[in-house]
């Protein structure tokens, strides 16, 4: 599919220290072309190898029993690297998955991602709206963004409601006011749309009243006209 590729992902983790004992408990990444979702989504749980703290059991629901023998993030690392390709990454507070994605990818031994490839909505609503609250609850609230999808945090819904929020502040539903020939759209359960092609093409039909004004209008002009030259081949009954 040709268009601008980005990749809207978030993380969970045990805490705040990439760089210490913490680690990756999920990750999860949207797909978006030109500010749509594709319907592409890389989802992965990872066994941290320690003990999830009650206070993050709390906020995400994912227990030390519930990981313990889920995928190591090295075992998924070439995966997640192949789904992102070289598209840009957007997250919310992005220093934060930014440090654990390459603190993860450093301890498999490959290489960190640059920081130029990520984009920062936490930045991104600051400068759009200073000194409003810009967590991605308040920015959803904002932007009328149902939160109904969401009752813990997890990767993949707080990556479409993230998606969503990016649509909005990189220049909202008005770039999508249908004043070109786009698909249907339909809407997840965060209220983002998802484009769906039409079961069949949308043919305008004229009726016989504007053929005749049409060709009426034509006849007037001076010169030959293109017009002219179709109505003659269809009524030889040619293409």
């Amino acid at each position: 599919m040709d268009g601008l590729r980005e990749i809207v992902f978030d993380t969970e983790t045990t805490g705040f220290h990439a760089n210490g004992d913490d680690r990756i408990t999920e990750i999860g990444c949207i797909e978006i072309i030109d500010l749509l979702p594709t319907g592409k989504q890389f989802h992965t749980y990872c066994d941290p190898l320690r003990d999830v703290p009650p206070k993050v059991v709390e906020i995400t629901g994912l227990t030390t029993e519930f990981l313990r023998g889920k995928p190591l993030f090295t075992d998924v690392a070439d995966d997640f690297l192949e789904f992102v390709g070289d598209s840009t990454l957007i997250a919310h507070n992005a220093q934060f998955d930014i440090g654990f994605i390459n603190a993860e990818l450093i301890r498999s031994g490959r290489q960190p991602l640059p920081q130029s490839r990520f984009k920062d909505t936490l930045a991104m609503a600051h400068a759009s709206f200073p000194g409003s609250p810009a967590s991605l609850d308040a920015l959803c609230k904002r932007f009328g963004i149902s939160l109904s999808a969401r009752d813990k945090h997890g990767a993949i819904v707080d990556s479409e409601l993230l998606a969503a929020v990016y649509l909005e502040l990189s220049g909202g539903r008005a770039m999508n006011l249908g004043l070109d020939a786009t698909p249907e759209v339909t809407e997840n359960e965060s209220g983002f749309p998802t484009a769906r092609q039409r079961p069949t093409p949308m043919v305008m039909m004229p009726t016989d009243m504007e053929r005749d004004a049409h060709r009426a209008f034509v006849s007037g002009l001076k010169g030959d006209a293109v017009w002219d030259k179709i109505w003659a081949k269809r009524e030889r009954g040619r293409p």
